[in-house]
Protein backbone atom coordinates (compact mmCIF):
# COMPACT_ATOMS: atom_id res chain seq x y z
CA UNK A 1 0.00 0.00 0.00
CA UNK A 2 1.36 3.42 -0.97
CA UNK A 3 2.21 5.87 1.79
CA UNK A 4 -0.50 8.47 2.41
CA UNK A 5 0.29 12.02 3.49
CA UNK A 6 -2.38 14.09 5.26
CA UNK A 7 -1.29 17.72 5.02
CA UNK A 8 -2.71 20.17 7.50
CA UNK A 9 -3.50 23.40 5.66
CA UNK A 10 -3.64 26.47 7.92
CA UNK A 11 -0.19 27.23 9.27
CA UNK A 12 1.44 24.25 7.53
CA UNK A 13 0.87 24.83 3.83
CA UNK A 14 -0.79 28.23 4.03
CA UNK A 15 0.78 31.14 5.91
CA UNK A 16 -1.94 32.42 8.23
CA UNK A 17 0.20 35.45 9.05
CA UNK A 18 0.14 36.43 5.39
CA UNK A 19 -2.73 38.66 6.48
CA UNK A 20 -0.28 41.01 8.25
CA UNK A 21 0.28 43.30 5.27
CA UNK A 22 -3.43 44.08 5.04
CA UNK A 23 -3.70 44.36 8.81
CA UNK A 24 -0.98 47.03 8.81
CA UNK A 25 -3.35 49.25 6.81
CA UNK A 26 -6.06 48.70 9.42
CA UNK A 27 -4.28 48.62 12.78
CA UNK A 28 -0.79 49.93 12.03
CA UNK A 29 2.05 48.76 14.27
CA UNK A 30 -0.25 46.32 16.10
CA UNK A 31 -0.61 44.19 12.96
CA UNK A 32 1.76 41.37 13.90
CA UNK A 33 0.44 40.95 17.44
CA UNK A 34 -3.13 41.31 16.18
CA UNK A 35 -2.54 38.48 13.69
CA UNK A 36 -1.19 36.18 16.41
CA UNK A 37 -4.09 36.83 18.81
CA UNK A 38 -6.60 36.35 16.00
CA UNK A 39 -5.04 32.97 15.11
CA UNK A 40 -4.88 31.86 18.75
CA UNK A 41 -8.52 32.77 19.35
CA UNK A 42 -9.58 31.07 16.12
CA UNK A 43 -8.07 27.81 17.36
CA UNK A 44 -9.36 28.28 20.90
CA UNK A 45 -12.89 28.74 19.61
CA UNK A 46 -12.66 25.57 17.51
CA UNK A 47 -11.40 23.59 20.53
CA UNK A 48 -14.17 24.93 22.75
CA UNK A 49 -16.90 24.24 20.21
CA UNK A 50 -15.60 20.71 19.75
CA UNK A 51 -15.69 20.05 23.50
CA UNK A 52 -19.10 21.69 23.92
CA UNK A 53 -20.51 19.81 20.91
CA UNK A 54 -21.79 23.18 19.76
CA UNK A 55 -20.43 23.05 16.23
CA UNK A 56 -20.07 25.97 13.86
CA UNK A 57 -17.73 25.73 10.91
CA UNK A 58 -14.21 27.13 10.90
CA UNK A 59 -15.17 30.31 9.07
CA UNK A 60 -17.53 31.20 11.94
CA UNK A 61 -14.71 30.58 14.44
CA UNK A 62 -12.50 32.84 12.33
CA UNK A 63 -15.08 35.62 12.17
CA UNK A 64 -15.87 35.50 15.88
CA UNK A 65 -12.15 35.45 16.70
CA UNK A 66 -11.74 38.59 14.57
CA UNK A 67 -14.56 40.29 16.51
CA UNK A 68 -12.83 39.37 19.78
CA UNK A 69 -9.40 40.54 18.61
CA UNK A 70 -10.77 43.82 17.34
CA UNK A 71 -12.33 44.49 20.75
CA UNK A 72 -9.20 43.30 22.58
CA UNK A 73 -6.99 45.79 20.75
CA UNK A 74 -9.64 48.54 20.86
CA UNK A 75 -9.30 48.63 17.08
CA UNK A 76 -12.27 50.43 15.55
CA UNK A 77 -12.72 48.12 12.58
CA UNK A 78 -15.85 48.72 10.54
CA UNK A 79 -17.95 45.90 9.15
CA UNK A 80 -16.39 46.66 5.76
CA UNK A 81 -12.90 46.39 7.28
CA UNK A 82 -13.74 43.02 8.81
CA UNK A 83 -15.28 41.74 5.59
CA UNK A 84 -12.13 42.76 3.72
CA UNK A 85 -9.94 40.91 6.23
CA UNK A 86 -12.11 37.81 6.14
CA UNK A 87 -12.05 37.80 2.35
CA UNK A 88 -8.25 38.14 2.43
CA UNK A 89 -8.10 35.17 4.83
CA UNK A 90 -9.66 33.03 2.11
CA UNK A 91 -6.79 33.71 -0.32
CA UNK A 92 -3.73 33.54 1.92
CA UNK A 93 -0.38 32.59 0.34
CA UNK A 94 1.43 29.28 0.59
CA UNK A 95 4.83 29.10 2.27
CA UNK A 96 7.80 29.22 -0.11
CA UNK A 97 8.76 25.56 0.44
CA UNK A 98 5.34 24.10 -0.27
CA UNK A 99 5.14 23.71 -4.04
CA UNK A 100 8.53 22.04 -4.37
CA UNK A 101 7.81 19.68 -1.48
CA UNK A 102 4.45 18.64 -2.92
CA UNK A 103 5.99 18.05 -6.33
CA UNK A 104 8.66 15.82 -4.78
CA UNK A 105 6.08 13.88 -2.76
CA UNK A 106 3.98 13.35 -5.88
CA UNK A 107 7.03 12.21 -7.86
CA UNK A 108 7.84 9.71 -5.09
CA UNK A 109 4.42 8.08 -5.44
CA UNK A 110 2.82 9.25 -2.19
CA UNK A 111 -0.95 9.63 -1.94
CA UNK A 112 -1.45 13.28 -1.06
CA UNK A 113 -4.49 14.70 0.76
CA UNK A 114 -5.35 18.01 2.36
CA UNK A 115 -6.76 17.44 5.84
CA UNK A 116 -8.19 20.52 7.51
CA UNK A 117 -10.42 22.08 10.12
CA UNK A 118 -11.55 24.40 7.32
CA UNK A 119 -14.60 23.66 5.21
CA UNK A 120 -14.03 21.91 1.90
CA UNK A 121 -15.07 25.00 -0.07
CA UNK A 122 -12.73 27.28 1.88
CA UNK A 123 -9.77 24.90 1.52
CA UNK A 124 -10.50 24.38 -2.16
CA UNK A 125 -10.31 28.13 -2.71
CA UNK A 126 -7.14 28.50 -0.64
CA UNK A 127 -5.25 25.73 -2.42
CA UNK A 128 -6.43 26.85 -5.85
CA UNK A 129 -5.43 30.45 -5.22
CA UNK A 130 -2.01 29.29 -3.99
CA UNK A 131 -1.52 27.27 -7.19
CA UNK A 132 -1.16 23.90 -5.43
CA UNK A 133 -4.60 22.27 -5.66
CA UNK A 134 -3.50 19.90 -8.45
CA UNK A 135 -1.17 17.99 -6.09
CA UNK A 136 -4.00 16.70 -3.89
CA UNK A 137 -6.10 13.65 -4.58
CA UNK A 138 -8.85 15.07 -2.38
CA UNK A 139 -9.65 17.47 0.43
CA UNK A 140 -10.77 15.86 3.68
CA UNK A 141 -12.55 18.40 5.88
CA UNK A 142 -13.60 17.80 9.47
CA UNK A 143 -16.76 19.76 8.62
CA UNK A 144 -18.38 16.46 7.66
CA UNK A 145 -17.83 15.25 11.25
CA UNK A 146 -19.16 18.45 12.86
CA UNK A 147 -16.10 18.55 15.11
CA UNK A 148 -12.49 19.70 14.98
CA UNK A 149 -8.97 18.39 15.38
CA UNK A 150 -7.71 17.01 17.74
CA UNK A 151 -10.90 15.00 18.35
CA UNK A 152 -9.69 11.41 17.74
CA UNK A 153 -12.76 10.74 15.64
CA UNK A 154 -11.61 13.12 12.91
CA UNK A 155 -8.33 11.23 12.41
CA UNK A 156 -10.27 7.97 12.06
CA UNK A 157 -12.53 9.80 9.61
CA UNK A 158 -9.49 10.80 7.54
CA UNK A 159 -8.26 7.20 7.36
CA UNK A 160 -11.65 6.04 6.13
CA UNK A 161 -11.87 8.78 3.52
CA UNK A 162 -8.32 8.11 2.29
CA UNK A 163 -8.93 4.34 2.33
CA UNK A 164 -5.77 3.68 4.31
CA UNK A 165 -4.68 2.67 7.78
CA UNK A 166 -2.50 4.04 10.58
CA UNK A 167 0.55 2.09 9.46
CA UNK A 168 0.59 3.76 6.05
CA UNK A 169 -0.60 7.27 6.92
CA UNK A 170 1.36 10.32 8.04
CA UNK A 171 -0.04 13.59 9.30
CA UNK A 172 2.11 16.58 8.30
CA UNK A 173 1.46 19.62 10.47
CA UNK A 174 3.10 22.64 12.05
CA UNK A 175 0.48 22.66 14.80
CA UNK A 176 1.51 20.97 18.04
CA UNK A 177 -2.06 20.03 19.00
CA UNK A 178 -2.56 18.37 15.61
CA UNK A 179 0.65 16.33 15.81
CA UNK A 180 -0.17 15.13 19.33
CA UNK A 181 -3.74 14.36 18.28
CA UNK A 182 -2.62 12.24 15.33
CA UNK A 183 0.03 10.35 17.33
CA UNK A 184 -2.51 9.70 20.09
CA UNK A 185 -4.86 8.27 17.47
CA UNK A 186 -2.22 5.85 16.19
CA UNK A 187 -1.02 7.71 13.10
CA UNK A 188 2.55 8.72 12.39
CA UNK A 189 3.17 12.45 12.34
CA UNK A 190 5.68 14.94 11.02
CA UNK A 191 6.00 18.14 13.01
CA UNK A 192 6.99 21.05 10.78
CA UNK A 193 8.84 23.38 13.16
CA UNK A 194 8.58 26.49 11.02
CA UNK A 195 10.29 28.70 13.60
CA UNK A 196 13.07 27.91 16.09
CA UNK A 197 10.82 29.59 18.66
CA UNK A 198 7.98 27.13 18.03
CA UNK A 199 7.52 24.67 20.88
CA UNK A 200 5.91 21.26 21.00
CA UNK A 201 3.54 20.94 23.94
CA UNK A 202 5.37 19.00 26.72
CA UNK A 203 2.89 16.14 26.98
CA UNK A 204 5.40 13.33 26.58
CA UNK A 205 4.12 12.68 23.05
CA UNK A 206 6.82 13.11 20.43
CA UNK A 207 6.42 13.47 16.66
CA UNK A 208 7.68 10.59 14.55
CA UNK A 209 9.81 13.04 12.59
CA UNK A 210 10.59 16.74 13.01
CA UNK A 211 11.57 18.92 10.04
CA UNK A 212 12.39 22.62 9.84
CA UNK A 213 11.20 22.87 6.26
CA UNK A 214 8.95 20.83 3.99
CA UNK A 215 11.85 20.66 1.54
CA UNK A 216 13.27 17.61 3.31
CA UNK A 217 9.91 15.93 3.98
CA UNK A 218 9.96 13.23 1.31
CA UNK A 219 13.56 12.27 2.03
CA UNK A 220 12.93 12.02 5.78
CA UNK A 221 9.82 9.87 5.43
CA UNK A 222 11.42 7.54 2.92
CA UNK A 223 14.46 7.18 5.14
CA UNK A 224 12.25 6.38 8.14
CA UNK A 225 10.20 3.83 6.20
CA UNK A 226 13.34 2.11 4.97
CA UNK A 227 14.66 1.62 8.52
CA UNK A 228 14.20 -2.06 9.43
CA UNK A 229 13.06 -1.30 13.00
CA UNK A 230 10.55 1.40 12.02
CA UNK A 231 7.27 0.74 13.83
Amino acid sequence: MATTLAFDVYGTLIDTHGITEILEKKVGSQASEFSHVWREKQLEYSFRRGLMQNYENFSICTRQALDYTSAYFCAPLSRQDKDELLNAYRILPAFDDVQGALAQAEKSGFNIFAFSNGSEDAVEKLLTNAGIRNYFQAIVSVDAMKSFKPNPGVYDFFLRQAETDCGNAWLVSSNSFDVIGAISSGMRAVWVQRSPDALLDPWGVEPTITVNSLSSLTEQIMRFDSTPDAP
